[in-house]
This record gives structure tokens, sequence and C-alpha cells, in this order.
């Protein structure tokens, strides 16, 4: 299950360079996730970390 930015992110950039697999981009009104390349961080850390760094939780998992 990828994450899933919600339309309530306000661009904060807070989650871009946590991500490892550069899953998170830049969309038409806000960031958004590539579920091709989102792992939920296995292999990298315990918990996806974009989650752990929003400061608005605006990301979940699907």
């Amino acid at each position: 299950m990828p994450a899933v930015i919600e339309v309530s992110c306000i661009n904060c950039d807070m989650c871009v360079p946590e991500c490892p697999n550069d899953a998170i981009s830049m969309g038409t009104k806000h960031f958004q996730v590539d579920p091709q390349l989102c792992t939920e961080c296995i292999g990298y850390y315990d918990k996806p970390t974009c989650i752990a760094v929003c400061p608005i939780d605006c990301i979940g998992l699907v």
C-alpha cells in the first residue's frame, strides 16, 4: 500500500528529501506519491518517514 498525500498538503517540502525512493514529486497543486516507487520505506526505516515528518498529517497509507 503506497502512501497518499491528501489535498490538504501545504507544499512544505518536508517529505521530499526524506523519501529514500524519490517517490514524492510536485503534482499540479500539491506533492504526490508515485505508487510504483513507494515501498513504505521498507528496507530503509521502521515506518514511512514521509508520514513521520509531515507537520499537518496529510499523508496516509491506502
